[in-house]
């Protein structure tokens, strides 16, 4: 008979969506877990006046921007478990469960954040030509980050490209983080290798991937519920089975402009 022995620990990948990249709030207050808004900060431009008209004309007009109310929605994730009263005890199954939670929150969180949030919001920068190398990619997107917006932000790669980005020295490490030479931080998502659709929705082709950039990005977090309470409530008597679940509510947002290309991930 084999035996019990503990389970294979693993780690979240270190530069995800809930990695050195993204503010992470730990929030209480349910309200904000119900969604959030804000007036958009750095999304409208600086401009140059001229004091003196070189034509003796009349000095220009100066021109205001009226800040757009951005907001974002929750989500909520969850992992259950389910086993046998003789396989599980009630604060086993908790374990495990906080477990699955720790390894596979963020993978679902990506895949979520690509789908509902990147995507729909993005700019299309892939030429009618099709897709372009990962350096002309990475390129093509800051560019337009830089137009509309001033500071770093943060370019999304799917895991399954991220490789790619040190064939021409696109990222180096800065302690925790990846950046790009322009200062934008870099995710390397799961979730995002997982979903890896263009703004329309459709999958990339294989030998294809769809990179995206945006603004910086916060994810409030709310805390980690078990349910059920109680070892008594998590027994389903008729088949003498015990589940128990954990879920977290998370609101994911990023700011201004979202810009997208499709790459090619063969040489």
């Amino acid at each position: 008979m084999r035996r019990r022995v503990e389970a294979i620990a693993g780690t979240p990948l270190p530069d995800g969506i809930l990695g050195g990249c993204t503010r992470v709030i730990d929030v209480d207050d349910p309200h904000e877990l119900l969604g959030v808004e804000w007036l958009g900060l750095g999304c409208c431009p600086v401009r140059d006046t001229d004091w003196c008209p070189p034509d003796g004309g009349p000095v220009p007009a100066k021109e205001f921007c009226r800040p757009e109310v951005e907001s974002a929605g929750p989500v909520t994730l969850y992992a259950g478990v389910e086993c046998s009263t003789f396989g599980l005890g009630y604060e086993e199954a908790i374990e495990h469960v906080r477990a699955m939670m720790l390894l596979g929150e963020q993978h679902a969180l990506e895949e979520w954040f690509w789908t509902n949030v990147l995507a729909p919001d993005a700019v299309d920068l892939t030429p009618a030509g099709g897709p372009v190398n990962i350096a002309q990619g990475v390129a093509a997107l800051e560019g337009c980050l830089a137009e509309s917006y001033g500071g770093t932000g943060v370019l999304h790669v799917p895991a399954g490209a991220a490789a790619l980005l040190g064939c021409c020295n696109l990222a180096h490490r800065e302690g925790e983080r990846l950046r790009t030479l322009t200062g934008h931080c870099v995710v390397v998502g799961a979730g995002y290798s997982a979903a890896n659709t263009g703004p329309d929705g459709t999958p990339a082709e294989p030998g294809t991937a769809w990179l995206y950039i945006s603004g910086p990005v916060e994810v409030r977090r709310g805390p980690l519920d078990i349910i059920p309470n109680s070892s008594g409530a998590s027994l389903d008597l008729r088949f003498n089975d015990r589940r128990v679940l954990a879920e977290r509510t998370y609101v994911p947002a990023t700011t201004c402009v979202v810009c997208a290309v499709k790459v090619t991930t063969c040489p």
